[in-house]
């Protein structure tokens, strides 16, 4: 990878660090993100997107590993299926455990995504823990599938805006939703 790379890569994870917020290409549309495990954090994500508190977010990991320190007791079946898909999954478990306030629906459960996208991987393999991941708009308005697409508030709200992949003009659509409970049923909440 480039010089460049390595620096975005750096400059994001100091910010995250920090309890900053950052702009960043995820493996489906740009991303607002921060540490999900600081409140104050996720706070500022919500504040950003103007968007109740009471509206749950979905976090990045890396690895079953990783999703195992923050979802409590994941059916077996959830975790083939998050790693065997084709195309980005987000699974929304029971219970979420050792996240922020504001990560977690009011019922507790918590949409997760083991993220396959380079530049994310190599983002929380460093850092250690999950990240935010919300498309980086205003609540109600378009996701942005490419940079040019997000908003100059957007921006300017933000800690840290990533260079990476700024000029990729490749639109990926957002991650197909699935809801697993504890019991095995399987529910399909967005294709």
């Amino acid at each position: 990878m480039t010089t460049g790379y390595r620096d975005d890569l750096r400059s994001a994870l100091k910010v995250l660090r920090e309890g900053g917020v950052i702009l960043y290409p995820t493996d489906t549309v740009w991303g607002l993100g921060c540490d999900a495990t600081r409140s104050e954090a996720v706070r500022r994500i919500h504040d950003i997107k103007q968007r109740a508190d009471s509206k749950s977010l979905i976090i990045l990991v890396n690895s079953v590993t990783m999703l195992t320190r923050y979802v409590e007791n994941p059916p077996d079946i959830a975790l083939e299926l998050a790693e065997m898909s084709e195309k980005p999954l987000t699974v929304v478990y029971d219970r979420g455990k050792s996240l922020a306030g504001g990560v977690a629906s009011e019922d507790g459960s918590v949409g997760v995504r083991i993220c396959s996208d380079p530049f994310c991987d190599e983002l929380l393999s460093a850092f250690r823990k999950p990240l935010v991941s919300t498309s980086a708009n205003i609540t109600g308005s378009e996701a942005p599938a490419v940079f040019d697409e997000i908003s100059e508030e957007i921006k300017a709200a933000v800690d840290y805006v990533c260079q990476w992949r700024q000029d990729d003009q490749s639109r990926a659509a957002a991650s197909s939703v699935i809801k697993i409970s504890a019991n095995g049923v399987i529910k399909i909440l967005r294709e």
